[in-house]
Parts: structure tokens; C-alpha cells; sequence
């Protein structure tokens, strides 16, 4: 089934009920169906991923266009930037231009700081407010896909209240999704929420809506996981990919945040397994974005020629 023909099928069962917080979502076969045979007689399509880094990773003193034309002299072909944007529209768009670069999707910048799951109605409006502006700034810069985080879940937020808020706000923004036409793409981080594939699955299969679904990130799962089992699991709902690396001896000899200082290659997430992975859904996003730390060009090359290497596991 394509994106198309999903959206078409999912449109109509977004309607159909209403799903109570908390309760178990059927997914008709209709809309789950099984994807053709790929590579090797293994079960998947054939798969295209460009890259793309995050732009303040991007560490020269550069102005806009010539960051986006070094971005694509080093072999991305995509740059994500945090929104709602620090630059004009019109001077990103003029950049975008010069440099033949592409800027599938954006992250909104105030999930965090305003959580979706907040107790306060004021504080999730805010978040609202600024996830449509970022579905609204992704469509003007000629992307697709909006990263949002869900929720946070800490010692004066309870999971129950979080789940229930998060989603809540998340169908409040649906109507900005439709106006646009906009994904909004909900990512795994270390919110103390969603820690589950099988869970991250049901709330968005709750939500029932074909512009909600994942930000995969590869890397943040290593910590209580594997990312090939979220990728089997998730399946269709992701809807793009975030990279990163990490070491789980690093974690458990120097602490926590720490695993995260390995480069690509070189920590524990088992490439060619996740790449089959992807392969096997037939992922259709068409991104993998570095999420990693950034520097000068030198660094930078080597982060694409990383990249290149793992994307060729496909």
C-alpha cells in the first residue's frame, strides 16, 4: 500500500470512533497491510534515504547560504532546522535556492520547555500554538514533517496524567496537520515516557490519525532496547529517522549521558540489523538525519561518509 492509498484508508477510520485514553486500539487489515516482497526475497521495498544533519551542528562562522551550500558540498542533501525558525522565511528561502539544499522537516523548539502534557491548559496551549507554527513554516520551506515531543513525564507529572494530556493536545493539533497537509512526527527521548515499542505503537494507533506518527530515533533507544524491535514494531507509523550512536559500557563505567560520546560506527547499535530493519517495513520517509555533535567541515565529512556507510547496509 502506498502513502497515498494509507491516507486515504486511515482518513476514513479517523472518523469512524472515538478511542478512550488509555484503551486499546484496533488497526482494520485494511490499513495494516502486509508489504511486498524486497531485496532477497526478504519482506520489504526497495528503500531511498538521503541525509540530513541538524543545523546547529553546522559549527563555521558561515552566513546562512554558504552553511547550506557547505552542507551540500559535504554530501547532505537535507538540513533540519529548530522551529519556530530564527531566520526570515524568505532569507531561508532564498538560501535554500542558492545552495540546491532540501529542508524536509524542522523541530519544534518548545516541546520541552512547554510540554504537550503539561498540567497547566496555559502551558500546553503554548505548545500548540507553536507546534502550528512549525507545521505552518515546514509547509512554506517545501518539507513534510514536524518533530514533536509527546510529553514529559517527571516527579510532578504522573505517566497516567502525561498520556492523557499529551494526547489530548496532539488532537488538538490535528486540524493544523490537515489545514497543511503537515505530518507531526512524535520522537522517542529520555522524557521517562513511551519507553515501550508496543506502547509507542498504541498511543499513536489512539490518536488514529495518517499525519501523526514517529520521529524514529535510532540511537536513544540503545539505553533500554534495540532499535531494530521498535522499527519491526512501529512499523508504518514512522515516518522519519533520527541517527545517533551509543555505548552502553560507556553508560555503565562513566554514567548515563556519556553514551552518547562514541561515534557513529563505533557503539553498540548493530547497523546492518537496523538497516534490515528498515528495509523490512519499506520505509517510506526518505531521511535519515544526523543528531549528533556537530563542528567543522572536517568533522563533518566524516559524519556524512559514516552515513554512507551505514546507509549502504540497506
Amino acid at each position: 500500500m502506498n502513502k497515498r492509498e494509507f491516507i486515504k484508508s486511515a482518513a476514513v477510520i479517523a472518523g469512524a470512533t472515538a478511542v478512550t485514553p488509555l484503551s486499546s486500539a484496533v488497526i482494520p487489515s485494511s490499513v495494516s497491510a502486509s508489504v511486498p516482497q524486497g531485496r532477497s526475497g526478504e519482506q520489504g521495498r526497495n528503500v531511498t534515504l538521503k541525509k540530513s544533519l541538524g543545523f546547529g551542528m553546522i559549527d563555521e562562522d558561515l552566513s546562512l547560504t554558504d552553511k547550506f551550500k557547505l552542507a551540500r558540498d559535504l554530501g547532505f542533501h537535507g538540513v533540519e532546522l529548530n522551529s519556530p525558525v530564527d531566520f526570515p522565511i524568505a532569507e531561508i528561502l532564498n538560501a535554500k535556492e542558492k545552495s540546491g539544499i532540501e529542508l524536509p522537516s524542522v523541530v519544534n523548539k518548545d516541546h520541552w520547555s512547554s510540554p504537550l502534557s503539561d498540567p497547566d491548559p496555559a502551558v500546553r496551549k503554548k505548545c500548540i500554538q507553536s507546534v502550528a507554527a512549525s507545521l505552518r513554516e515546514v509547509k512554506e520551506l517545501g518539507g513534510d514533517t514536524v518533530l514533536v515531543v509527546p510529553g514529559v513525564v517527571n516527579e510532578k507529572v504522573s505517566y497516567e496524567q502525561a498520556y492523557i494530556n499529551s494526547q489530548n493536545s496532539i488532537r488538538e493539533l490535528i486540524p493544523y496537520a490537515e489545514e497543511t497537509g503537515m505530518q507531526i512526527a512524535l520522537e522517542n527521548v529520555w522524557n521517562n515516557f513511551l519507553i515501550s515499542p508496543v506502547e509507542a505503537k498504541r498511543y499513536v494507533d489512539e490518536i488514529n490519525h495518517p499525519l501523526v506518527g514517529w520521529y524514529f530515533d535510532i540511537g536513544n533507544v540503545l539505553r533500554y532496547g534495540w532499535p531494530e524491535h521498535w522499527i519491526q514494531t512501529l512499523n508504518r507509523r514512522i515516518m522519519k529517522l533520527h541517527i545517533k550512536e551509543f555505548s552502553r559500557e560507556l553508560m555503565n563505567s562513566k554514567g548515563l549521558w556519556e553514551g552518547f560520546k562514541v561515534d557513529l560506527l563505533k557503539g553498540d547499535n548493530n547497523w546492518p540489523v537496523v538497516m534490515q530493519a528498515v528495509r523490512r517495513i519499506g520505509h517510506t520517509g526518505g531521511w535519515l538525519t544526523a543528531e549528533v555533535p556537530g563542528g567543522n567541515r572536517d568533522h563533518l565529512k566524516k559524519i556524512s561518509v559514516q552515513m554512507d556507510e551505514i546507509i549502504g547496509y540497506l
